[in-house]
């Protein structure tokens, strides 16, 4: 009867082992690609709003520069001595945020040449109101071209969502231009009333294309400060932009009304004092209305921020999340294979005298007797015949040999 040798169980071949391996790590690339590209696309929008708050800084300290350099040219153009105290320390501050920032916002070379111009403005009254009105028109036009350089190098102009970018419309483009015209309309009131009557047609056109530039640009601010009102999901934007909003309109009425020509004038041309008086309440609305803009936007860009660095770190958290459960799988299956290698070598281990016992033998064989205790005698007849001392004659046998 034979013993069967115990089966040993075979090593898993190199692939079945790399494998499951392989497949947990697959199941990890499409985990580390989201999070990848998440990163990206919130890191993008980060900057961007990061860079349109660097924007709404420099705007800030750009909008008491608009104020005094119109008040400037009014005492300018009405033969009073300017006001330099208010556009010497609004010029100061200015340069400040351009030293800190302009760099950035690439805006160096504008605010260079523009800060030369308001240094190179008289101090003291010019003998003539046109070339006074000229060369603060030129200085205006300047500042105006700098406020359309923040907005495009900060990516203002560039504002995904419609609140924020109403508020940066209306505040980057419509109030300054809207508070630059009002002052040029005042101003060319003031110059039309002592004009000569041969020029005074000319004086109606020039008004006129006053007029409705200042009116259009302070329309277009009423209603992008409405749209962000009505697209925006905050519930402070509403309440703190339409009071201020509504005190600027009524102004902007006024001077609407008082800057209409006079048919009942003789010169068909309004009345300058009026002109003039609707103008500051304008522009003190106004005054009161920039801060409330910028407060706005910079919150709502503030907000975006912290949103996108939530974003951030809820993707940062899944992904270390996965790649922890990942490492926990590998783990696992590294423990299984090792367990499992270590029986098969145990099991290799118990079989193997088992099967050099048996490898010997077909069969089961009873043991030989032992030989001791036997005389000579007994060897001698034991022996096969022809192997005595005769062993060359075949007729010796056991008993021959014994007789």
């Amino acid at each position: 009867m034979t013993v069967p040798a115990q089966r040993v169980r075979r090593r898993p071949s190199a692939p079945g082992r790399v494998l499951p391996l392989l497949l947990v790590v697959a199941l990890l690339a499409p985990v580390g690609f989201l999070f990848a590209q998440t990163h990206r696309l919130t890191g993008d929008d980060r900057d961007l709003a990061v860079r349109e708050r660097l924007g709404v800084e420099y705007l800030r300290v750009l909008g008491p520069v608009t104020e005094a350099l119109v008040d400037a040219q009014s005492a300018a153009v009405t033969g009073r001595a300017p006001a330099r105290e208010a556009l010497d320390r609004a010029v100061q501050d200015a340069a400040r945020v351009d030293a800190r920032i302009g760099d950035e916002l690439r805006s160096r070379e504008r605010w260079a040449g523009l800060r030369a111009k308001l240094e190179a403005l008289p101090n003291r009254t010019l003998n003539d109101p046109e070339a006074a009105f000229t060369a603060y028109g030129e200085v205006t036009d300047l500042l105006l071209a700098l406020h359309r350089k923040v907005r495009e190098a900060s990516g203002l102009v560039r504002d995904p969502q419609q609140d924020s970018f109403f508020l940066q419309d209306g505040i980057g483009r419509d109030l300054p231009t809207a508070m630059v015209a009002a002052g040029r309309l005042a101003d060319l009131s003031a110059l039309g009333a002592a004009r000569p009557a041969t020029e005074r047609a000319r004086t109606q056109g020039e008004l006129a294309e006053l007029r409705v530039a200042a009116l259009a640009s302070a329309g277009d601010l009423v209603a992008d400060l409405r749209a962000a009102v009505d697209s925006s999901e905050s519930t402070e934007l509403g309440p703190n932009v339409l009071t201020p909003l509504d005190t600027y309109q009524r102004a902007v009425e006024a001077l609407a009304a008082y800057s209409a020509p006079a048919a009942a004038a003789k010169t068909g041309l309004s009345d300058p004092a009026q002109v003039a008086g609707a103008r500051l309440n304008a522009q003190s609305a106004a005054k009161l209305l920039q801060p409330v803009i910028l407060d706005q936007l910079d919150s709502l860009l503030t907000e975006r921020i912290d949103s996108y660095d939530r974003d951030r770190r809820l993707a940062a958290g899944a992904a270390a999340t996965a790649t922890l459960l990942v490492l926990i799988l590998i783990g696992v299956l590294v423990a299984a294979f090792r367990r499992a290698q270590r029986r098969a070598a145990e099991a290799q281990r118990a079989a193997e005298p088992d099967s050099g016992a048996l490898s010997g033998s077909s069969g089961w064989q009873p043991p030989r007797p032992a030989e001791r205790g036997r005389s000579p005698e007994d060897h001698r007849l034991l022996q096969p015949a022809g192997t005595g001392r005769d062993a060359g004659s075949e007729r010796w046998g056991p008993f021959d040999a014994a007789r």
